[in-house]
C-alpha cells in the first residue's frame, strides 16, 4: 500500500489524464460532445468540464463509459 502524498497537487493532473483519455475516446469513435452529453443525459458543460479535467463525478463518469461503450477503468486506469 502506498502513502498518500502530504499535498492534493497530484489530483488536478490525474482529472486532466482522466480527461484526456475520455476525449480521446470520443473522438475515436467519431462523436462530437454534443452527442455524448445529450445520449448520456448531461449537461453539456458536464461533459466539457470532464474533457477539461473539472468536474470528475462518479456517476458522470459511468454514464460517459455507458455511452462510449469502455469499461471505466479504461477511462481512470
Amino acid at each position: 500500500m502506498r502513502d498518500l502524498p502530504d499535498d492534493d497537487d497530484w489530483i488536478p493532473e490525474r482529472r486532466r489524464t482522466i480527461g484526456d483519455r475520455v476525449r480521446a475516446e470520443r473522438r475515436r469513435q467519431g462523436l462530437t460532445q454534443d452527442q455524448v452529453w445529450q445520449v448520456a443525459r448531461l449537461d453539456r458543460r458536464t461533459v466539457q468540464n470532464v474533457e477539461a479535467g473539472r468536474e470528475m463525478k462518479l456517476s458522470t463518469l459511468l454514464r460517459i463509459a455507458y455511452v462510449l461503450d469502455v469499461p471505466l477503468a479504461d477511462l481512470v486506469q
